[in-house]
């Protein structure tokens, strides 16, 4: 079969590395790709925003299945368009990519239809925003309504905080939102849950635990994830019933009755407080770096369940997972995640070998004349797959230090809240 992957992050260069492993596998692109990526598949230079350019390139490539990464696309429509032209693409249409795309959709969608997440107000207005900031109990999460690339949430320990954060969004700070969500802040652990979803059905697709702060302890400003683990020692059987039967499946419901029936991976961002399950926020796609711990420890072959999944069958298979566990350090550009560096060389990776318990995966990458370069923002993902959690930071940690890049920097403490609690 022949594959199409779109996008150019880390995700990306999981996914192209464990189709790539497939037997069934004869032709694999990435658009537009990076560094890494052009190891496994052919990197085709192309604006993804430009549907009838990626079309062009599928229709000359014969690509069987598309699988888009980001969640760009997937909200300004790609499935739709490709669906119109035939093509077999896997992930949510337009409508119900709004689950990721606007958080009040799916806020509101929590509050009809009676599923557990915070409490919260949408606002646009920010007279009305002021009200409730003034009669809510700090900490107060402000969140931008639209896509922010990780960077839209705010928790706030004032109110003053919590004002200028959504005076901010509203001036439109975030291009994409012109609404502000404000909620209450649930005390808890963070829990990635994981599905993947056709027509008729569903499977469970592997939990992580994300780092979303950017300093260690979990501190400083939100970013689109420094590093992750997976499985989650956190998720207990009667837990994973919980989610599915009070979460997932009445939004799987709830996106039918509406006549957009949800296909493509689903991920639920949860908040577990005093054994219960809350929605957090819907990601309409694989996280990022969360899918590239997953893809150390998936044992199916990728390509059979995508393939399964757009044919509308995902109920006939059955989806192994390795015992160990799978851990992921972000190497960031200095700066990240406000105004970073570009363009410095990194050296030495090629130091690091890579087989099925190591893997360097790319994001913020190119390669100009056989050297590896940065582009700024998450660089690279060290990954690792060992007996335990603590063996796989250490052998992370270990690859990371053989690299010589004076212009990154990275999280030491991932993993922190499990391996210290051991």
């Amino acid at each position: 079969m022949n594959l199409a992957v779109i996008g150019s992050g880390g995700r990306e260069h999981a996914i192209c590395y464990k189709l790539k492993q497939s037997p069934k596998i004869k032709k694999l692109i990435c658009i537009p790709g990076n560094a890494g990526t052009q190891k496994l598949a052919e990197n085709i230079k192309e604006d993804i925003s430009n549907f009838e350019a990626l079309y062009q390139i599928i229709k000359k490539q014969k690509i069987d299945i598309v699988f888009i990464g980001p969640e760009q696309p997937l909200v300004d429509g790609l499935v739709d368009y490709l669906n119109k032209k035939k093509v077999r693409v896997f992930g949510p249409d337009k409508f119900a990519s709004q689950l990721e795309g606007s958080k009040a959709f799916m806020k509101n969608l929590c509050k009809v239809h009676e599923i557990p997440t915070a409490d919260f107000g949408v606002f646009n207005n920010i007279d009305e925003a002021t009200n409730f900031i003034k009669q809510a109990e700090v900490p107060i999460v402000v969140k931008a309504d639209g896509l922010a690339a990780g960077k839209g949430v705010s928790i706030c320990q004032s109110k003053e905080e919590a004002l200028k954060n959504t005076k901010e969004i509203l001036k439109g700070k975030f291009k994409s939102s012109n609404k502000v969500v404000l909620e209450e802040f649930l005390n808890g652990e963070e829990l990635s849950f994981f599905t993947i979803v056709d027509k008729n059905s569903y499977l469970f697709f592997g939990s992580a635990q994300d780092h979303k702060r950017v300093g260690e302890g979990d501190n400083g400003p939100n970013t689109g994830g420094m590093g992750a683990y997976s499985p989650a020692p956190l998720l207990t059987h009667e837990l994973k019933e919980k989610i599915k039967k009070k979460i997932i499946e009445p939004t799987l419901k709830i996106m039918k009755d509406l006549g957009h029936p949800y296909t493509g991976f689903l991920y639920a961002g949860l908040m577990i407080s005093k054994g219960e399950p809350y929605l957090i926020e819907y990601n309409i796609r694989m996280g990022d770096p969360e899918c590239q711990v997953l893809m150390m420890r998936l044992e199916t072959d990728l390509l059979e369940i995508i393939d399964f999944a757009t044919r509308n069958k995902i109920k006939d298979l059955k989806i192994k997972w390795t015992k160990k566990s799978s851990i992921t350090i972000v190497l960031c550009a200095n700066g990240y995640p406000y105004n970073y560096i570009k363009n410095s060389e990194i050296k030495n990776l090629s130091s690091i070998l890579a087989d099925k318990n190591n893997q360097v995966f790319h994001a913020g990458t190119y390669e100009k004349n056989n050297k590896i370069y940065s582009n700024g923002g998450r660089v690279l993902n060290i990954t690792s797959l060992s007996e335990s959690l603590t063996e796989a930071r250490n052998k992370s940690l270990s690859n990371l230090n053989k690299i010589n890049w004076t212009d990154g920097f990275f999280r030491k403490d991932i993993g922190w809240k499990v391996i210290n609690n051991k």
